[in-house]
């Protein structure tokens, strides 16, 4: 297994990528949380289908719309964290004041549908520690 670092900007090299990886042997994608990525997120899971490339994404929507698999930190647990800071803030703690917070809940869900038209079996065991199956 080989790990291909592809830096995109620009959305015409999306297919460009997309398209390399679909013709490898084994080929998979691994997405990054990103805006870039967020935003052209249609079109990465698209190309993905199109060239039946296995991805992994970082947030539930991308599998919710139809990606195969995510796993990533709770963005719902994460506006709570901010909302407890902003709530110091406003009570005057000094931002300077409060402790870098990393991600504490993490979700897994995967697209059995998805999957399925990939050709690929999801183990039970993975099955069984996901937050969400989505058939």
């Amino acid at each position: 297994m080989e790990a291909i670092e592809a830096r995109i900007h620009e959305p015409d090299e999306i297919a460009t990528v997309m398209t390399t990886l679909g013709r490898e042997p084994g080929g998979s994608v691994i997405l990054l949380p990103d805006i870039f990525t967020t935003t052209h997120r249609q079109l990465i899971l698209d190309l993905a289908d199109r060239y039946k490339l296995p991805a992994s994404y970082p947030y539930r929507y991308f599998v919710a719309e139809g990606g195969l698999i995510s796993y990533g930190a709770d963005p719902v647990d994460l506006m709570r964290q901010a909302a407890i800071y902003v709530d110091r803030i406003l009570r005057g703690t000094a931002p300077s004041d409060l402790p870098v917070q990393a991600p504490t809940k993490f979700e897994l869900v995967i697209n059995l549908k998805t999957a399925k038209a990939l050709g690929l079996d999801v183990p039970p065991a993975l099955l069984a520690i996901a937050d969400e199956v989505i058939e």
